[in-house]
């Protein structure tokens, strides 16, 4: 019985230490996980202040930055707008495209957008180009390249004066409509398009119509060497659907097609060669023919001056025949007798 005690004590105590160790153990996790707890905590705290130390610094060094800035540069009357140099090629007033640009003398030059500047002036349908440069401390230069007019363009099918009508608007080579407040003498004898009703016409649209684009693509292939001489383009009318009704300086009518304006001028070409080579004036072709090609010709205008015109009577030579001065002297008596009156001779001989 005391060898079975001794067992059960001994088991007893073996078991009691195990527990004793599964509690110790459990104590020291305890103790490490606040351990740790407590050194993250340290840790964020420490990380989150350095933050906020830098982020007050980096704030503090961007208030102090804007500050100087503001007192050394925006606010400096050294870097107040003074000067604005404007350069163009065309008619657009100084007035006009300072007002587009918003752009006005006194206010602080680094405060200008550029960017704006220039896209605001570029909206202009005049403007085709545009450079703005700042010049420190004072200055700003503007350079524009203006679009060039090639023609008129208008609705109406007959106007009698597109300078002064408001439903003529000058168009350049790219075919956008331009409403010039200053006109140049220039404009005069630029062509005129007639007849283009497909759309609404209004200034800094660029022209969608097919007719119109064919006649800008004339304008532009008659101005060789040759053709700009001897076939100068007054008028175009795109009215009719097939075709361009094309008059020149010299009233000549000339119908073109569509299509193959290249091919058109040279058999053109040739005609006004024949008509250069046999002394006629081109009158009338219809050069939308590829054979047999109608053409007309008319009496220049030298020829029908001169036939409206009588020859001139050749002037009739007259001689001279000299005439004798009269003597004082007395006549001689048989002279006397011949020139007296016959109741003279009577009266004489009664005597």
């Amino acid at each position: 019985m005391k060898i079975v005690q001794g067992n059960s004590r001994s088991h007893n105590q073996r078991v009691s230490n195990v527990r004793k160790r599964r509690q110790q153990h459990l104590l020291d996790v305890k103790v490490r996980s606040r351990r740790v707890t407590r050194h993250r905590l340290r840790k964020a705290l420490g990380f989150s202040s350095k933050v906020a130390l830098a982020a007050m610094l980096c704030s503090g060094a961007y208030v102090g930055a804007r500050e100087a800035a503001r007192r050394l540069f925006f606010n400096n009357p050294d870097y107040e707008l003074r000067t604005i140099e404007l350069q163009t090629d065309g008619s657009l007033q100084r007035e006009q495209i300072l007002k587009a640009a918003d752009l006005r003398e006194g206010e602080n030059i680094l405060r200008v957008n550029l960017a704006r500047v220039h896209d605001q002036i570029q909206q202009l349908p005049q403007v085709d180009e545009v450079q703005v440069m700042r010049k420190l401390p004072s200055e700003i230069d503007i350079q524009v390249v203006e679009r060039k007019p090639v023609a008129w363009l208008t609705k109406e099918k007959e106007i009698f004066d597109p300078f002064v009508s408001d439903a003529a608007f000058l168009v350049d080579a790219q075919g956008v409509l331009m409403k010039e407040k200053k006109l140049l003498p220039e404009y005069l004898g630029l062509p005129l398009i007639l007849g283009c009703s497909s759309e609404s016409l209004e200034a800094g649209k660029i022209v969608e119509s097919f007719e119109a684009k064919t006649a800008l693509d004339l304008l532009r292939l008659s101005a060789s060497s040759f053709m700009q001489t001897r076939f100068q383009i007054r008028e175009i009318d795109i009215s009719k659907s097939y075709c361009l009704l094309v008059t020149d300086k010299n009233h000549s009518r000339v119908t073109f097609g569509l299509n193959d304006l290249e091919e058109q001028l040279q058999r053109l070409e040739q005609f006004l060669i024949y008509c250069d080579n046999t002394k006629q004036e081109l009158e009338t072709v219809n050069l939308l023919v590829h054979r047999n090609i109608p053409v007309t010709f008319t009496k220049p205008a030298a020829a029908v001056i001169n036939d409206t015109i009588e020859p001139a009577v050749q002037p009739q030579i007259l001689k001279a025949i000299p005439v004798r001065p009269q003597t004082q002297s007395a006549p001689p008596a048989s002279s006397a007798r011949r020139n007296s009156s016959p109741l003279a001779r009577q009266s004489s001989k009664k005597d």
